[in-house]
């Protein structure tokens, strides 16, 4: 995700006079509220959390209004019972990634993966949002004028993390732990079941316009792989430079493995119609795992994004029916 202001996240005038005067009205009201917040009752009860970033935010104790400004933010806040009031596009999206897109479903539309859009987010009028990676402070600065910001993903970019700080802040700390028990547990059974394919290397790859790109270190779907124990071919075994690193047709020898999963980010338009041709390039018919049948077409909007909780139990199924005996 880009860490730059864009001219859509820039504040216009009206947004600006907008928070000033939701601002001067909060102001008029802080006495009451602060004291609501001491006695413990009413929504006005507040919480400290620390974000991802290390910094320490405010926000209420049961949030109503949530907007989530990444994919992961999506994830985690569906995967929590929560449905946003407002949601980031996904990667190559127009609106959320094409996994969460049935339970995202009437979700406004607030920004895109280059950054979220002040008005609309202001528009969705929360009562808290969670910035997923987002590091441009002047952007966190007009979102935090707007609702208490919390910066969920840290470097890692550890869904596990992601899952567990959003808990925090939405009130669902026992969700949050009850969801990673019952992915370990399913992770556990999964690694039993893949009888002589457990160990196996496994490679994961995205295709476009631009061409094919492998998935590195340091990314979600390497974390879940990880749990389960399979191995990495040549470069998918290093940190990458970005999200994912592009490769030549002439270097395509480096997606094989005893597994091939790829796809596109969309399941249908000129991204899927693209993958075609690659399957009729004489590199990718050469591949061990194209002539072994081991090549599993996925949803690149859940295999190779930002990912989430309910991306990683999903990716658990996939590979149960792809791999497991």
């Amino acid at each position: 995700m880009s860490t730059h202001t864009t001219p859509r996240a820039r504040l216009t005038a009206v947004a600006a006079v907008t928070i000033a005067s939701a601002l001067t009205l909060t102001a008029c009201g802080s006495d009451k509220a602060d004291t609501t917040a001491n006695t413990g009752g009413g929504d006005a009860k507040k919480v400290s959390v620390t974000d991802a970033t290390g910094k320490k935010v405010q926000v209420p104790a049961e949030p109503k209004n949530v907007v989530a400004l990444s994919e992961m933010d999506l994830d985690s806040s569906l995967a929590l019972g929560v449905r946003p009031v407002g949601l980031t596009a996904g990667r190559g999206q127009k609106g959320a990634p094409e996994y969460l897109a049935g339970e995202a479903k009437g979700i406004p539309v607030v920004g895109a993966v280059t950054g979220p859009d002040i008005e609309k987010v202001l528009q969705a009028k929360p009562d808290v949002i969670l910035a997923g990676q987002l590091a441009d402070q002047q952007v966190l600065k007009q979102l935090s004028e707007i609702a208490p910001t919390v910066v969920t993903v840290d470097r890692t970019k550890s869904w596990k993390k992601a899952l567990s700080l959003t808990g925090q802040v939405l009130g669902k700390e026992n969700e949050a732990k009850d969801f990673l028990a019952d992915y370990d547990k399913k992770t556990a059974e999964l690694k039993k079941n893949l009888g002589d394919n457990a160990g196996a290397t496994v490679s994961v790859a995205r295709y476009s316009a631009k061409g094919t790109a492998v998935m590195q270190q340091g990314v979600f779907i390497s974390d879940v792989l990880k749990d389960l124990g399979f191995k990495r071919p040549g470069i998918q075994n290093d940190k990458g430079q970005g999200h994912s690193t592009p490769l030549s047709d002439e270097d395509l020898k480096q997606i094989d493995a005893d597994w091939l999963f790829i796809g596109t980010l969309a399941s249908t338009g000129k991204d899927a119609d693209l993958f075609g041709e690659l399957k009729d390039k004489a590199a990718y018919k050469q591949l061990d795992a194209v002539r072994d049948r081991h090549v599993t077409e996925i949803d690149g909007s859940k295999w190779t994004s930002l990912g989430g909780a309910n991306a990683a139990v999903s990716v658990l199924d996939d590979i149960e029916k792809a791999m497991a005996k």
